[in-house]
C-alpha cells in the first residue's frame, strides 16, 4: 500500500484542485537554450569525419522551458525565470507561461547542439548567459510567489543552496530539483546534502548511479531508499520510481511509437509529474503521467513539439 508521508502530503496540501485566479502554481529556474537538434542520424560521425542528414529541427529547450511548458500545456499555471532570448520570451508568452528574464542584452543566447541516433545521444552546449543564472536567481526568490518551485540547473557549490531551500520551505513553498548531469557535481561535499534537502529530487539511471557514488542501480536505489525526502528515477524503457521519505513506488514504461527523439524527454516527465502532484493526483499517478509526457515528447523532434495540451492534442 502507498504511503503519504508528510512531504508528499505537504505537496497535495499546497496544490489543491481549486484554481485561485492569478495564482502561480510552478515557476520553474533555470537552464534554457536554443535547441539545433540533428536526428535521426544512422550513426555517430567519426573523428575529423563530416556527416550530412536532411533531418534538423531548431527548438526552445532546457529543462526549466520544457517542465514550464509541458506543465502549462495540462493547465497548471506556471511562470519561469531564465537567461532568454527574445524569441524564447515570445513562445513562452504564446503558451501562457508568466516570464522573467535574467539575461542582459549584451549576453549571448545559450545554444545546445544535440546529435541524436535511436540509440545514443551527444551534446556540445554553449552556455551564454546560463552560467550568471545561479547568482541572479537566488536574490531573486525571495519576490517569486509560487507554490512550487523547481530548479533545472547544476548547483555548483551546492552549500548555498542548502539554505535556499530552508527559507522557501519556512514560506510554505514545497520545492523540486533536477541536477541533470555533471562530474564535476558528484565531487561537491554537500551533493548529499542538498539533494536530501529538496523535497523532490529528479534523476535518470546514470545521474542515480553518478550521485550516489554506485556502479550497481541495486546499490544505488538502496541509499536512495534512505534518504528523508522523495527522488523520482527515471529508467526510461523500464518505466520510473519514487524512493526514500516512506515511500517505494514503480510503474511501467508508458507505451510509445518508435521514437524520432529523445531531446528534453526527463524534462517532460518531470512537467507531468509536478502538473498532476500540483492537482493533488497520488505519486503513483504522477508518475504515470510523467512516464505518459516523457513517452509523448519523443515522437517529434526537439523538447516541446510532442508535448500534448490539455485536451490532448499537441
Amino acid at each position: 500500500m502507498e504511503l503519504v508521508t508528510r512531504a508528499h502530503q505537504a505537496l497535495r496540501n499546497r496544490a489543491a484542485p481549486r484554481k485561485i485566479p492569478g495564482v502561480i502554481e510552478l515557476a520553474t529556474a533555470g537552464d534554457t537554450f536554443e535547441d539545433l537538434v540533428f536526428y535521426g542520424l544512422a550513426r555517430l560521425p567519426a573523428a575529423g569525419r563530416e556527416l550530412k542528414t536532411p533531418s534538423m529541427v531548431r527548438s526552445p529547450g532546457g529543462g526549466a522551458l520544457i517542465t514550464a511548458v509541458a506543465a502549462a500545456r495540462l493547465g497548471t499555471r506556471c511562470a519561469i525565470v531564465s537567461a532568454l532570448s527574445p524569441e524564447s520570451v515570445r513562445f513562452l508568452r504564446k503558451e501562457g507561461v508568466a516570464v522573467r528574464n535574467l539575461r542582459a542584452a549584451v549576453e549571448p543566447t545559450a545554444v545546445t547542439v544535440a546529435l541524436s541516433t535511436r540509440a545514443d545521444r551527444r551534446f556540445v552546449t554553449f552556455e551564454g548567459g546560463n552560467r550568471h543564472l545561479p547568482s541572479r536567481i537566488r536574490p531573486l526568490l525571495p519576490r517569486i510567489r509560487t507554490k512550487h518551485m523547481h530548479f533545472a540547473f547544476v548547483p555548483r557549490p551546492c552549500a548555498p543552496w542548502v539554505s535556499v531551500l530552508a527559507r522557501l520551505r519556512r514560506r510554505g513553498v514545497t520545492t523540486s530539483w533536477d541536477f541533470g548531469w555533471d562530474d564535476e557535481l558528484a565531487r561537491d561535499p554537500k551533493l548529499w546534502t542538498l539533494a536530501t534537502s529538496v523535497d523532490l529530487l529528479f534523476l535518470n539511471r546514470d545521474e542515480a548511479l553518478r550521485y550516489s557514488g554506485n556502479r550497481r542501480l541495486s546499490a544505488a536505489l538502496k541509499r536512495w531508499r534512505r534518504a528523508d525526502n522523495h527522488v523520482a528515477i527515471k529508467l526510461g524503457a523500464d518505466g520510473a520510481m519514487v524512493v526514500g521519505g516512506g515511500i517505494d513506488v514503480r510503474v511501467s514504461a508508458h507505451r510509445r511509437r518508435r521514437a524520432v527523439d529523445s531531446t528534453g524527454a526527463g524534462d517532460a516527465f518531470d512537467g507531468g509529474f509536478l502538473a498532476a502532484l500540483l492537482r493533488g493526483r497520488s505519486i503513483r499517478q504522477a508518475l504515470a503521467a510523467g512516464n505518459r509526457l516523457g513517452a509523448l515528447s519523443v515522437r517529434r523532434p526537439g523538447g516541446v513539439a510532442g508535448l500534448p495540451r490539455a485536451s490532448g492534442r499537441t
